[in-house]
């Protein structure tokens, strides 16, 4: 299991579309390919933002020690973990993908260590501030 959540996913059409591309690179985690096939897809401009789409900062809370910290999803290429940059095709970052505030995050990482997080809030999303062609 690399990911799990409970709630429906609702991915932008564009973030579809170019996650489906790393598809062709043989990149695509199992987990995330289940996330395509089963996501409601929406135009840029439809799209709710309490949403986690591509390049959404969200604040979480641990559900193990409550701590609050902020991620932002974004593709591998721009991943930097260090400085809260999760790729999409991560267990966290796939985790994360089309998400509405308040569901709950579950990932296994390849070590083994299980983690879960709240989506509290959406504090960023490029769609709700009129960025559609990123």
């Amino acid at each position: 299991m690399n990911a799990t959540t409970l709630g429906e996913r609702t991915l932008v059409a564009r973030d579809f579309d170019r996650i489906s591309k790393l598809q062709d690179d043989g990149r695509l985690p199992q987990a995330l390919q289940a996330i395509l096939d089963g996501a409601d897809i929406l135009r840029s401009r439809e799209i709710p933002a309490d949403i986690v789409t591509m390049y959404s900062r969200v604040e979480l809370i641990d559900q193990q020690t409550r701590r609050r910290y902020e991620l932002t999803l974004c593709f591998p290429g721009d991943s930097e973990p260090a400085s809260g940059f999760v790729s999409v095709l991560s267990p966290v970052g796939c985790a994360l993908l089309g998400l509405r505030t308040g569901a709950i995050a579950r990932w296994q990482l390849p070590g083994g260590v299980e983690g879960a997080a709240e989506v509290a809030a959406v504090v960023f999303q490029p769609e709700a501030s009129g960025d559609y062609l990123r």
